[in-house]
């Protein structure tokens, strides 16, 4: 949870709120990968990136 505070906090600081949906953009992608990764479905995913 440190890792998160601190973030939010340099958000909140620095006025950089636009990072926000740029982070979790970032982290559904990489949660898409690493779910798909052991799925029948994993061909179908990578061709799309």
């Amino acid at each position: 949870m440190g890792l998160l505070s601190e973030l939010w906090a340099f958000m909140k600081e620095r006025k950089k709120f636009w990072l926000l949906p740029v982070i979790l953009i970032m982290l559904a992608v990489g949660a898409l990968l690493v779910f798909a990764q052991g799925s029948a479905l994993a061909p179908f995913i990578y061709t799309v990136f």
